[in-house]
């Protein structure tokens, strides 16, 4: 809290100060659809060796077209790997890099990009506030259609205005401005307008079948539609599972705000931040338009944050309408994979969309770790580190490595880890989780709602075999928080918050995550248990206030607690509505747990 006080009082002091640039003195014109891209080069270099400048922009709709953008080479964590996007190279609309102490004040306009773009990036930049603007695509990188009529021989829909598309040989061709997506890897999404949820579905059917076009923006599909599951009036959405763009990518940047940011649309993974410390966003919207019609607003994530450090504050924000998690944040793990002398290792980036960036440097504190058991058992100083090549990375360290170090063990850099304040914040209309977070610095979950997500609301995870995001958590409270119906997509393991290391091996009395807090809460649950934790010392779950849990399907009558290898837990205070709660306890003794609610211990002889 005092390092987001500093950072607002930096802020006012600032404008106090500043001095204006105004684009349109280079030759932006607003209104116009006049390509902006280039005056706004020219604006940004002349901020550049100016303290406290302010970058304006006169109200109006700014369009910036590819043909004059910068074109960047980023390894983004999360995005596409070698095969999908062999090579990187991203086109952006506004580029900041080796800027300090500026303010973009877009005074309520809305920026419009044209074709695949990176919206803005900051790269090496300290200091930057960005604030009261819009951003849209002219042509979004995802299709909508509403479906007209169904039957299992025919589909009919009425494709949304901006979905570009024409008819080739009795197939569907989308297209975008200056780009067609990958026919190999469409990811198809179905939207109930009316639940407010979304599911995942299947394009295949609609690539075997004949498609006739119905006037301006209707079509005909006639084929094998026996087996897909949808109604009239649920809108699909289509879009390349390819993530070759990110929205935003913000790079080895400090002290950044957002403030009323209205993110209306997103080509790939979101707002991306890596590496980067202290990041303050309040009243940031990942939601389509108002009135647009559209109901999707990213590809993928809302807000993703890799490797970053200091304090992430995000308050007064709202997601609605994403393919992915709204909100990640995370580390990387990196493999042993040579130990060329006892102070120098080769590690390999391992993940097939994670690659290519510099995830230690030279004075990072890293811990060591089996990977299988997530079992961290040492940490060391990086001396020195170099990219070998896209997928691996030399380090050297200032002392030898621990001797329980064994090829294909885990390395994170812990120099790296942010806290993260999640509060007075809206979720919705999300495919999977609402929030994911691991970091071993202090997390506070607070007055947020999360509102019919498809899987877990919140989701507490750390591995070093699948996604490889690190790391473990050691002081989490999740508290005066609502949890409306969440999970439909995930079950039957469909717990509104999952405590879920992903650890195969289990060590005897060692604990991946700790101390973690669900206090306060209010629950409404369809058919859907409460809590899931794994491996977890220090559980605290009191005076939440649950409805009346419905059955499965079946009548089958799931565990509102499922509790693996736990110790310390207190569940106590809990209001429950409707049927009695149950816990389910595995790998666990008596004295592991205090509960006010009756469980029972296996029999493990």
């Amino acid at each position: 809290m005092r390092i987001v006080i500093l950072i607002l009082l930096a802020m006012i002091n600032f404008w106090v100060k500043a001095q204006t640039i105004d684009v349109t003195e280079f030759g932006a014109s607003p209104n116009s659809l006049v390509d902006a891209t280039v005056p706004l080069k020219k604006a940004i270099e002349a901020a550049k060796g100016k303290s406290d400048v302010i970058l304006n922009f006169p109200k109006g709709r700014y369009d910036f077209w590819p043909d004059h953008a910068t074109e960047t080479n980023y390894f983004i964590s999360n995005s596409s790997s070698e095969s999908e996007f062999p090579v990187k190279r991203q086109r952006v609309g506004l580029l900041f890099k080796d800027l300090k102490n500026l303010k973009l004040e877009g005074n309520g306009s809305i920026f419009v990009f044209h074709g695949k773009m990176i919206s803005w990036v900051l790269d090496s930049c300290e200091n930057i506030s960005l604030r009261n603007y819009t951003v849209d695509y002219e042509r979004p990188g995802m299709s909508e259609m509403t479906i007209r009529s169904i039957s299992p021989t025919q589909v009919i829909v009425a494709v949304h205005p901006d979905s570009k598309f024409t008819l080739i040989d009795g197939k569907v061709q989308w297209y975008g401005e200056q780009w067609i997506p990958n026919p190999k890897g469409f990811f198809l999404a179905r939207v109930n307008p009316y639940q407010d949820k979304i599911f995942y579905s299947n394009w295949a059917p609609f690539q075997a079948s004949k498609a006739e076009k119905i006037g301006s923006f209707g079509i005909k599909f006639t084929g094998d539609f026996s087996k897909f599951k949808a109604d009239t009036a649920d809108v699909l959405t289509l879009r390349d599972a390819i993530r070759d763009y990110v929205g935003v990518f913000q790079n080895r940047s400090k002290n950044i705000s957002l403030h009323n940011v209205h993110m209306n649309n997103m080509h790939g993974l979101g707002i991306v931040s890596q590496f980067c410390e202290n990041l303050y966003y309040d009243s940031v919207y990942v939601e389509p338009a108002k009135g647009s019609g559209r109901v999707i607003a990213s590809s993928a994530d809302g807000m993703h944050f890799s490797g970053c450090k200091g304090q992430i504050t995000i308050n007064n924000c709202r997601f609605s309408g994403l393919h992915d998690d709204p909100i990640n944040v995370h580390g990387t793990h990196l493999k042993v994979k040579e130990m060329i002398s006892p102070t120098q290792l080769t590690l390999r980036f391992m993940h097939h969309q994670s690659y290519g960036f510099m995830a230690f440097s030279r004075g990072d504190t890293v811990a060591f770790l089996h990977a299988k058991a997530l079992q961290i058992y040492g940490q060391g100083v990086i001396k020195a580190a170099k990219l070998v090549n896209d997928r691996e990375m030399l380090i050297e360290l200032e002392k030898p490595v621990p001797s329980q170090l064994q090829l294909d063990d885990a390395l994170e850099n812990i120099s790296w880890t942010p806290a993260l304040t999640l509060t007075n914040s809206r979720f919705e209309r999300t495919i999977s989780r609402g929030t994911l977070v691991t970091t071993r610095r202090k997390v506070l979950i607070e007055n947020n709602v999360y509102y019919r997500t498809g899987m877990h609301a919140i989701l507490i995870e750390n591995d070093a075999m699948g996604w490889y995001e690190s790391g473990p958590v050691s002081d989490v409270t999740i508290r005066n928080n609502q949890f409306i119906a969440c999970g439909y997509n995930s079950a039957p393991e469909s717990y509104a918050i999952k405590i879920n290391p992903e650890n195969s091996e289990r060590i005897k009395n060692y604990y991946v995550h700790k101390n973690i807090r669900i206090v306060n809460n209010f629950f409404k649950l369809e058919a859907s248990p409460l809590l899931s934790a794994k491996s977890t010392m220090g559980l605290l779950v009191a005076n939440n206030r649950v409805e009346k849990s419905n059955s499965a399907s079946g009548g089958e009558v799931r565990p509102a607690f499922n509790l693996i290898d736990c110790t310390r837990v207190q569940i106590k205070g809990n209001k429950f509505e409707g049927d009695k709660p149950e816990i389910r306890v595995r790998g666990m003794a008596k004295e592991d747990m205090k509960s006010d609610i009756k469980f029972e211990i296996p029999n493990l002889n």
